[in-house]
């Protein structure tokens, strides 16, 4: 008892008589350094006294698909910051191949007595991914805000990039440089945000007259290497410009270019999606579409503290407008052939 009243004090800079007062329930303690002790004893891994155990904790479940990507390193800064500021601390959880499941997180975290959980990107994007554990949140009234994606069937609130505007925005660019022969990259078929940009790209070149060929559709997971491979099917069919889902799949598409003795953008247009940190630093600079990740963190937090408090909550989904970042990726399309199509040939 002695070793846990010490570094619990320590922990929140009170003395251990305070602490004592706060777990032996005895007045003489402002709510705020209550609070500041019962989110230590959590944070620490200590029970609660059984009088207190009914009390929810000042914890906040922050889960994460990955930390690689650099948007959702960015988007948990937004988020755990405008969680401090409410009084709230963040338990950051991120999936890592083989290790903890999103399920078993949401156990740890209902056995801590979180107050909500935030998920940013996660299986709830996946239509075809296992959703029990997002019912079981719902079932014990857990505050939830999602972002990236609702859940059909559940009524979390929601904050998203509209990712219709997204991908009109980099279609029209590259159209208005004189591309004809434009493909995409995009995640998994059940991927909720990819299906979206899909159908906007259809939508997008439907719009100009002609069709997106399925031929310059590709899928792919995440990452720079996949990307890289999915663009490389892309260009053995001649496109001269690459719409992706993402900047680490962009990246893979500026570098399947380059392995092909291609330049970029003077032979292909790549245009990324987030504006993650450090696109305006690679070479060329990436063109991108922008999420505005400050907004989405902050309104994310207030849907998410609006429920802790037992208020209402806006329904359906907060759709923010993205903004296209032109750099160096982009430019008018060659008029000579590519090796492994002809940019000349008219749309299909």
């Amino acid at each position: 008892m002695t070793r846990r009243l010490a570094q619990v004090a320590k922990k929140v800079g009170v003395s251990q008589a305070t602490v004592s007062r706060v777990l032996n329930g005895k007045p003489g303690v402002s709510e705020a350094t209550r609070q500041s002790v019962l989110t230590a004893l959590d944070v620490l891994g200590y029970e609660r006294p059984t009088q207190l155990r009914g009390e929810r904790a000042r914890l906040v479940g922050l889960v994460l698909p990955e930390l690689q990507n650099p948007i959702f390193p960015a988007l948990a800064e937004v988020i755990g910051g405008s969680l401090a500021q409410q009084g709230l601390t963040p338990v950051l959880c991120t999936q890592t191949k083989g290790g903890v499941s999103e399920a078993d997180y949401v156990e740890l975290l209902l056995e801590q007595q979180v107050s909500g959980v935030v998920f940013a990107g996660g299986l709830f994007a996946q239509a075809d991914a296992p959703h029990d554990h997002y019912r079981q949140l719902a079932e014990r009234k857990i505050p939830v805000v999602l972002v990236n994606a609702p859940i059909e069937g559940l009524d979390f609130p929601c904050v998203s990039c509209d990712d219709a505007v997204a991908v009109r925005q980099a279609w029209r660019h590259l159209e208005s440089l004189g591309h004809e022969r434009i493909g995409v990259v995009v995640g998994p078929a059940d991927h909720i945000p990819s299906r979206r940009k899909l159908a906007a790209a259809r939508e997008a070149a439907e719009a100009s007259g002609a069709e997106l060929p399925a031929e310059f559709v590709e899928r792919a997971m995440f990452s720079l290497e996949s990307g890289q491979a999915a663009a490389s099917r892309l260009l053995d069919r001649g496109v001269t410009g690459i719409v992706c889902a993402s900047d680490p799949l962009a990246l893979g598409a500026v570098r399947a270019a380059r392995r092909r003795g291609l330049a970029v953008p003077g032979e292909v247009s790549v245009v990324g999606y987030d504006d993650s940190a450090f696109m305006n630093c690679t070479e060329p600079p990436l063109t991108t579409v922008r999420q505005p990740i400050e907004a989405m963190g902050r309104a994310a937090v207030e849907l998410l503290c609006a429920q802790i408090q037992g208020g209402e909550v806006p329904p359906g989904e907060l759709l923010f407008d993205p903004e296209l970042v032109v750099r160096g990726s982009t430019a008018q399309p060659p008029r000579q052939g590519l090796s492994g199509g002809s940019a000349s040939r008219p749309r299909p």
